[in-house]
This record gives C-alpha cells, sequence and structure tokens, in this order.
C-alpha cells in the first residue's frame, strides 16, 4: 500500500460535525492528514470538530462546494452526511430519500465537476435486509426492509454508476451496528442517539432508570435480534484504509465493516448490568418496523483489500468507552448536543 501521508493529502468529510465523521477526522489528522469539514450542523454539533481541521458550515449539496473542493486541493472525500435511523425513515420516507437520495447525488455531482477523483461512502448493512442468521458477504443479495436501507442502496447505485462513466473511483463501506466512543475522550454518540449501546450505556450509567427490548419472539437463541457490533474506533479507521487504498491506486469496491459475529440484545444489556454503575429496570416490548432478525458481517474483503485491522472487538470495550463518554457528558466536560 503506498504511503500517501508522506505527501500531506487533504480528505474532505461531508458530515463531519457527527458521531461516526468526527471519529473518522481524527483518525486521519492523528496520521498526519489534513481534514477540511463540511456539515450545515442540522444534526451535527460544532463541538464535535476537531480543533485540528478546518470547518466549513454549508449543505454538501451547495454547489459552491465544487469551487471549495478545487481551491483546497482536496485529494478525496469521505461523505458521512446522512440521515440513520430505521424507524424514522419508516415514518418519514420522503424525508429520508431527500436527504439520503437527493443531497447524495448533488454532492457526488460537486465532487465530479470539481474533478476529484476518490470517494468513499458512508452505506450501512441495511442495504442487505434480514440475512437470515449466516454471514453476509458483499455479494449477498440487497433486500432492504426499510426506507433507511433501500435510500443508502440506491446512493450506492448513483455513485456505482457514476464512477464507470468517468475517472472517479470509490469505496463504499457498509457498516454493522456502530459502538462506543472515542477512547481519549474526544468525541462519542449525540444525546439523542437511538443505537443500543448508547442506550445500554446510558443506562449503566444512571442517565436512564430503564431500557426496553423491542421485540422478544424473534427466531434466536434468546428471542431477541442478533447484531455485530463495531467499535466507531475501528470504524473510523477503516475510512482511513479505503482513502488510503484509492489514493495508492487501488481499485473501486464495496466493502463490508463488522467484526463477523454477533451478539444478541439480551447479550448487550447482561453486559450493561455487568458494568453498571447501578442497577436499571429492562422492559419488553413489541418489534419495530424495519428490523431484521439477524445481520453479521464477512469482513474478508475489508481486511484482505484495504488492509484494515480492527483493534477494538470487544463488547466490554465498547460499552465501557460508552460508558466514560456518558460520565463525560454527565460532569459537563461534553457539549449535550
Amino acid at each position: 500500500m503506498v504511503d500517501v501521508v508522506s505527501g500531506s493529502p487533504t480528505v474532505l468529510i461531508t458530515g463531519g460535525a457527527g458521531y461516526i465523521g468526527s471519529h473518522a477526522a481524527h483518525a486521519f489528522i492523528d496520521k498526519g492528514w489534513s481534514v477540511v469539514i463540511v456539515d450545515d450542523l442540522s444534526t451535527g454539533s460544532r463541538s464535535r470538530v476537531p480543533e485540528a481541521a478546518a470547518f466549513i458550515e454549508m449543505d454538501c449539496a451547495d454547489p459552491q462546494l465544487s469551487a471549495i473542493i478545487r481551491d483546497r486541493a482536496i485529494d478525496a472525500a469521505v461523505h458521512f452526511a446522512a440521515r440513520i435511523k430505521v424507524d424514522e425513515s419508516v415514518a418519514d420516507p420522503l424525508g429520508y430519500y431527500k436527504a439520503n437520495v437527493c443531497t447524495a447525488r448533488a454532492f457526488f455531482e460537486n465532487a465530479h465537476l470539481a474533478g476529484l477523483g476518490a470517494i468513499v461512502f458512508s452505506s450501512t448493512a441495511a442495504v442487505y435486509g434480514d440475512a437470515g442468521g449466516a454471514a453476509v458477504s458483499e455479494e449477498s443479495a440487497t433486500r432492504p426492509e426499510s426506507p433507511y436501507g433501500r435510500s443508502k442502496l440506491a446512493a450506492e447505485w448513483i455513485l456505482a454508476d457514476l464512477c464507470a462513466v468517468s475517472p472517479m473511483r470509490h469505496v463504499i463501506l457498509r457498516y454493522f451496528n456502530v459502538a462506543g466512543a472515542d477512547p481519549e475522550g474526544r468525541s462519542g454518540p449525540a444525546a439523542g442517539s437511538q443505537h443500543l449501546l448508547k442506550i445500554a450505556a446510558e443506562a449503566a450509567v444512571g442517565i436512564r432508570p430503564a431500557m426496553q427490548i423491542h421485540g422478544t419472539d424473534y427466531p434466536t437463541a434468546d428471542g431477541t435480534c442478533v447484531r455485530d457490533y463495531v467499535h466507531v474506533t475501528d470504524l473510523a479507521e477503516a475510512h482511513v484504509s479505503a482513502v488510503t487504498h484509492l489514493l495508492g491506486g487501488g481499485g473501486s469496491l464495496v466493502a463490508n465493516v463488522g467484526y463477523g459475529h454477533g451478539a444478541s440484545v439480551r447479550a448487550v444489556i447482561a453486559e450493561a448490568l455487568r458494568l453498571a454503575d447501578r442497577p436499571f429496570a429492562v422492559t419488553e416490548g413489541p418489534r419495530r418496523a424495519g428490523d431484521p432478525v439477524s445481520v453479521v458481517a464477512n469482513p474478508a474483503r475489508a481486511m484482505d483489500v484495504l488492509g484494515w485491522r480492527p483493534r477494538h472487538d470487544n463488547l466490554q470495550a465498547m460499552l465501557q468507552s460508552g460508558m466514560a463518554w456518558e460520565r463525560q457528558r454527565m460532569a459537563g466536560e461534553v457539549s449535550s448536543a
């Protein structure tokens, strides 16, 4: 793999004031890259933007972005900006298609008009739908079960079609369930995030008095959904690997980012109770619309082709980093946004 860092490359990150985008920004900066963040702050927080990053408050669909990409000599872009809640997408499909398809298409056009040659796209395992318990590879059928998953798959198609007729190359990273916070305490999930491990961390430190299991009649060992949880720091590193791959001359590809094994909702809650500062109640409720039974990654391509090497494959570590972030929030040391 080419050592592109020695050439001081510059990466543009859309949505870099958000949960995953801010962690990716730190990962690039930690390795000596120059980072430019574009975020309209509709869901992100200015407090998450690293001090070393240049920040532009702008919608990434704004046509002026093409000139910014040229003027700042951007080498590659990572497109995070999107809406990401499955249940919300079921209630507001038009909003999700606007944010995740129309805005992505406009951003890709801005990048194309600026002559940008490398884009990493933040996608999701939700494009696979219900995998039926088997680990999914990138060749597995895509059968998204929610407007969120369908909107991200549609954006993938737009990017792949554009790259097929232009010099641009891409890496599409399909994330599995993201969890945890920066081990150095520089960023973490937003206060209103609905990620399971975020909710579990809040309950474990006393922010929430209880948490609910959504569905206990799934055809799994304990009746609850199974997910492949990946630490946000490892996910951030996957973006560095993907951009390095592209700038080193690598071709376009799709890659899963997960650990290759899953944990059930009950298993996550049991570990949170074991680590908790104080006990919390657990209630049971009905299934949520759009939730598949089991989704677990086959991450071989990310490891073999991109050279990605996860270092935080541990449910306890994910919960502990999340709990540390929530304690910082309770102490007023980080923004409540």
